[in-house]
């Protein structure tokens, strides 16, 4: 599972916001184990979770909302992080399954699974959505002109994979990460097969209610 440590390193920061900086990481790897496992859970579990003062979380995070977007937003960030990074791969192909195994092991979109409709997603999600969609969009273009991934695939498809294997959830993290992979692979040999798939793809934005508010 991804944590806030798993990401680019930052540069050394002094006193005072090293240890915000810290605290943060902290406070954001806690907000995922706790919210993953229950999205009702109060904030308060966050903190004990993370070992910080209550009031040092509510410094950072006002609300639980805030606290959601942020980590929801981490996520997002660390999955244009890998497709950037498909990109650096000539073998359209390889980069798009070497991409899906990278995100799977990141396990970006139980967040998905889990969080939408627990917050409303605010503007500052608006360039990473935008620069999501884009480049999911050109590994995609990249591994058809390949002539190796089905014609009728689309980005969508990709959101739809990734979904299914983050919603592979057991007590034992290791067992969980096994079992992904292995749907994953069953998956992407899907990809690569002959023969007409049932129904049409999904929409650009088909799935996009998900985010709305639950009441």
């Amino acid at each position: 599972m991804a944590k806030t440590s798993d990401l680019p390193a930052q540069k050394a920061l002094p006193g005072r916001k090293a240890q915000a900086a810290r605290n943060d990481g902290l406070i954001l790897d806690a907000a995922r184990a706790v919210f993953l496992a229950d999205a009702n859970a109060p904030i308060a579990a966050v903190a004990e979770r993370a070992g910080v003062g209550i009031s040092a979380l509510y410094r950072r995070y006002p609300s639980k909302e805030d606290l959601l977007r942020t980590l929801c937003q981490d996520g997002l960030r660390r999955y244009n992080l890998e497709a950037d990074a498909a990109l650096e791969d000539s073998d359209g192909w390889q980069a798009l399954v070497d991409f899906l195994s990278r995100v799977v092991d990141a396990d970006v979109h139980s967040l998905t699974v889990h969080l939408a409709g627990t917050f409303t997603p605010d503007e500052s999600f608006l360039p990473d959505v935008l620069h999501s969609a884009e480049v999911t969009e050109e590994i995609v273009r990249r591994a058809h002109a390949t002539g190796r991934l089905r014609p009728e695939v689309n980005a969508q498809d990709l959101a739809l994979i990734l979904e299914s294997c983050a919603a592979i959830t057991l007590p034992n993290p290791t067992r969980s990460t096994e079992l992904r992979r292995r749907v994953l692979a069953m998956l992407v040999a899907g990809l690569a097969a002959h023969g007409d798939l049932p129904g049409p793809p999904p929409a650009a934005g088909e799935f996009a209610w998900r985010w709305e508010r639950r009441h």
